[in-house]
């Protein structure tokens, strides 16, 4: 379990990654003042455009106008946010009447999101960008996590079948799970309320996911020929040993279950009273039909997607 002094300096790093993160805005604004400031308004001496040309003007911006939204949502995060087709953030968006601003991008690990610098500078543009439209945003939405334990990362976190001690290697699981990761988020939330105190003038409500759980059966990305991306759970199954399907699935609950106890760990720490885990264990089936939710080892189908979204506008509101 990750320490209290652990999460003390992660906090200290994630305010210190976003000051950084906003100077580094505030020279984009500067910036932006002068491309602004050198656009030349119409001359007094212009006349005005006819009357018939000033209706289809008056027309054109009406329909340009906002149209009537549930509130704007800044995304940052993974795949699950950032999927061909379908994602939650589509179906948040054409399902609830949400506006969407993402910096989400597939295949991202929390500790690239924590440390890179590249997600958290444009998230204080997509915060920038929501304020000049006049609007707050209503609610942060991260979701991360499932990159840092799948894929080439996956067969070190289990021990082989045959060895005496089947199943998690118990070291390793909180190392990565309850001190990595958790150190990750921990900054990742503290950098993110430093810039909205900063930029919004109050912390905004932030959501966080924990995965479902998933079905490890071996398909990819589009069946996950070639370069397409996936399997991402199976080989290293398979490389352990472990054969049966019940015993996978056995594995991989326990380690989705380690991974929502790491996120209600950290919504639980006092700095952050604005978050909020969003549970969705069982909310997709991973039984006899589960292919009816699950597209692949790792992502829900469009229906899937469809019953995740509800769970986050249920929580959003």
């Amino acid at each position: 379990m990750a320490s209290k002094p652990g999460a003390a300096r992660a906090i200290k790093l994630g305010k210190d990654l976003a000051a950084e993160a906003l100077a580094r805005r505030r020279g984009a604004e500067k910036t932006r003042k002068a491309a602004v400031a050198r656009l030349v308004p119409p001359g007094p001496g212009k006349a005005a455009p006819p009357k018939a040309t000033r209706g289809k003007l008056a027309a054109t911006l009406a329909m340009r106008a906002p149209a009537r939204s549930a509130g704007t949502l800044i995304c940052e995060g993974d795949s699950w946010f950032d999927y061909p087709f379908h994602d939650v953030l589509k179906q948040l968006e054409d399902g609830y009447a949400y506006e969407i601003e993402t910096v989400a991008h597939k295949g991202d690990c929390v500790e690239e999101m924590a440390y890179s610098g590249g997600q958290l500078d444009d998230f204080t543009r997509r915060v920038a960008k929501v304020l000049r439209s006049g609007v707050s945003p209503k609610a942060i939405l991260l979701s991360g996590g499932g990159n840092d334990i799948a894929g080439d990362e996956f067969a070190i976190l289990l021990n082989h079948a045959a060895s005496g001690t089947p199943g998690l290697n118990e070291s390793i699981v909180t190392g990565v799970i309850d001190e990595r990761l958790f150190d990750a988020y921990v900054a990742i939330l503290s950098a993110v309320n430093t810039i909205c105190k900063h930029m919004v003038g109050r912390v905004v409500p932030v959501v966080l996911h924990g995965y479902d759980y998933p079905v490890p059966d071996g398909r990819g990305f589009g069946g996950g020929f070639g370069p397409l991306p996936g399997p991402w759970l199976e080989p290293g199954f398979r490389v352990k040993g472990y054969a049966a399907m019940d015993e996978r699935k056995t594995h991989i609950n326990s380690l989705i279950d380690r991974f929502n106890v790491m996120v209600g760990r950290v919504v639980k720490l006092p700095a952050f009273t604005n978050a909020t885990h969003l549970d969705l264990r069982k909310t997709l089936s991973n039984g006899t039909d589960y292919k009816n939710w699950w597209a692949n080892e790792l992502h829900p189908t469009k229906k899937g997607f469809d019953l995740v979204a509800a769970r986050y506008a249920a929580v959003i509101g």
